[in-house]
């Protein structure tokens, strides 16, 4: 019951029913507003983690631009048959950026692996080094995989000190390259790096030493004047570090397209030579594929990603997949339909490829198991 004239409701009921519902459309909108922050921040933040894909392939003993990705000359050659794949993966440059959504969806994307950046890129060396040191690799897989298939084919290899590098702003910049096959010291021979480092010493600091290098196949005179070495007092240095090289008859050459870098193409560059530098056909027409790094005696090491690389082989039809023993565990449930085979050294995988030119010998074929 009420009195006449009075209005019993609570005048600020309306108010605070209006307040309720601002402070709902603004705690709404400020959950949105942080939901589409955290979104971009996600997809635009990148993480340290690398993605590894399959890639192409390429065939080593097919063209590049109408020319032969092996070019081989100053020797006899073999007709080919059949393809011979070198395979490569997509890799997150050193440069470039990785979101989180991207990391997840190739972690679970099947042949495809999410690496954090440390393992596969050396966080204190810029994109433009490890771009540098991917192509040297490449070059030294080069390099290794022909002195490996002359030797498989029986054609001389000489060994011989080589230049491998030289300091930038040191004595013997510009003078000295990296890949100079030293033949000679002040005219004494250089049978090898320790000779070399003692004919050196025999001088004084700002003397000069006389070299004669094999360069591209030329014998070059070239001097070089001594300076102090930087940790041991009054010894004299010509700044160069000096490895393994080799001197051989053939000029051999590789066309590769677009770059590629790293060591793992060695095993099948050494396949491809010795099928060419030997009589008949090695691979009888068959589509085969393969990776590896290659010493110059032939030994077959790890490489990584195997799986991209496997299944680029499988994308592009390969019966036949030649893999580093150290990599098989890698491959534990892998499923293909090619043949996986194992090698440890560069006679192995041409044995193996041989034996797979006839059906009872097949068995014989050591495989990833």
């Amino acid at each position: 019951m009420r009195a006449p004239g009075w209005d019993c409701r609570d005048p600020s009921a309306g108010d605070i029913r209006g307040l309720r519902v601002t402070r709902q459309t603004w705690t709404a909108f400020v959950s949105a507003v942080v939901f589409v922050m955290l979104a971009i921040l996600l997809v635009v933040v990148p993480v340290p983690f690398v993605n590894w894909s399959p890639g192409g392939a390429r065939d080593t003993l097919g063209e590049i631009g109408q020319k032969p990705m092996i070019e081989i000359s100053g020797i006899q050659t073999y007709p080919t048959t059949g393809q011979l794949d070198l395979t490569v993966v997509a890799t997150t440059p050193a440069d470039g950026r990785l979101s989180l959504p991207q990391a997840l969806f190739a972690y679970w994307l099947p042949h495809r692996d999410t690496i954090p950046k440390e393992l596969v890129y050396d966080p204190g060396k810029s994109a433009d080094e490890l771009e540098a040191e991917d192509a040297d690799m490449m070059e030294s897989a080069q390099d290794d995989a022909i002195v490996a298939a002359l030797r498989a084919a029986n054609h001389p290899v000489i060994e011989m000190p080589r230049v491998a590098s030289v300091t930038i702003g040191g004595p013997a910049h510009d003078r000295l390259r990296p890949g100079d096959l030293v033949v000679s010291v002040d005219g004494i021979p250089a049978t090898d790096t320790d000779v070399i480092q003692r004919l050196v010493r025999r001088h004084r600091v700002g003397e000069q030493v006389r070299f004669d290098v094999l360069r591209e196949g030329t014998q070059t005179e070239v001097t070089v004047t001594t300076v102090e070495s930087p940790s041991q007092s009054g010894v004299p240095v010509v700044a160069i570090n000096l490895g393994e090289g080799y001197k051989y008859g053939p000029s051999i050459s590789f066309e590769l397209g677009q770059q590629i870098g790293g060591p793992s193409a060695g095993l099948v560059f050494a396949v491809a030579i010795y099928d060419k530098l030997t009589e008949g056909p090695l691979l009888e027409g068959k589509h085969v594929a393969g990776t590896g790094a290659i010493t110059p005696n032939g030994d077959v090491g790890a490489i990584g990603a195997i799986q991209e690389k496997v299944a680029a082989a499988d994308r592009e039809g390969a019966t036949a997949f030649l893999v580093p023993a150290a990599n098989c565990a890698d491959l534990a449930g892998l499923e293909t339909d090619m043949t996986l085979i194992r090698v440890e050294t560069l006679f192995e995988a041409i044995g193996a490829l041989r034996d797979l030119q006839t059906p009872e010998r097949t068995a014989l074929i050591p495989r990833c198991s």
